[in-house]
């Protein structure tokens, strides 16, 4: 299947680890200009420098998410254009939502809403010109089923998740999809993270309780990056132009409901 993205500008959020690392080379892969986005410039470089390129113009933008306003005015001087937006953000710290303080949620609220509110009508106005969009919302399993010890995650992958699902109904007649894809368990750092606060909290080891975890998914496996970017490269491609408003879980079979 040719996903036709060559000439296409993407635009990677969170993209020196992890999915996000993952989607920007498999995107590159697939023929489309890449751009790098996130806090550490040695990490983008590094990043930038494996990125497959036949003759493609790559880049990165060094941005902190935790500062919208300055995000803003890093991708509006940037004056790069963009057909494909791939929202991805490391979740919030791991935690009852009873002790949550207004400050967690606050902060994961900008980090994720907001920011993703800033990138999408920064890039919207170029893919109206050009009758191609996609933006794709890296969020969680969550958005379908809430995940215990993960509070404030919850609340707001499930605020980005509606965001997007009225966003994709705005957008659908300029021939802009806006997606969802919601990972399961990932080998990445951050499930490395909710592996240690699990066992600790069951008083177990982190090998006994990464075996737990693998025990809930069908599949008997966490996924590979890759697995997750496929899905996602998949979604912004000219092939998915009829696929818009949906969250595709990429779980092993792990989420019950429909």
């Amino acid at each position: 299947m040719n996903l036709e993205l060559i000439n296409k500008n993407a635009l990677v959020c969170g993209s020196t680890q992890g999915i996000g690392k993952a989607t920007a080379i498999l995107l590159a892969e697939e023929g489309a200009n890449v751009t790098l986005i996130a806090r550490n410039e040695e990490k983008l470089k590094e990043v930038l420098a494996a990125l497959p390129n036949n003759k493609q113009c790559h880049s990165y933008l060094v941005a902190d998410f935790s500062k919208p306003e300055a995000l803003k005015l890093v991708v509006e001087s940037s004056a790069l254009k963009f057909h494909i937006l791939v929202n991805n953000t490391g979740g919030p710290k791991s935690g009852a939502l009873i002790s949550a303080t207004s400050s967690d949620l606050l902060n994961a609220f900008q980090m994720h809403v907001i920011c993703n509110q800033i990138l999408v009508q920064a890039v919207v106005p170029f893919m109206k010109s050009e009758k191609f969009g996609r933006i794709i919302n890296v969020i969680s399993t969550s958005v379908k089923e809430p995940i215990p010890g993960l509070g404030v995650s919850n609340t707001i992958r499930n605020a980005v998740g509606n965001w997007a699902k009225t966003l994709s109904t705005e957008l659908a007649e300029f021939k802009i999809t806006v997606n969802n894809v919601l990972p399961g368990f990932t080998n990445t750092a951050r499930l490395d993270q909710i592996i240690k606060v699990k066992a600790k909290i069951e008083n177990t080891t982190e090998a006994a309780m990464e075996n737990i975890m693998k025990g809930y998914v069908p599949a008997k496996r966490f996924a590979k990056p890759e697995e997750t970017a496929a899905a996602v490269v998949f979604l912004a491609s000219e092939q998915a132009s009829y696929i818009n408003g949906i969250n595709l879980p990429v779980d092993g079979g792990r989420t019950k409901s429909l």
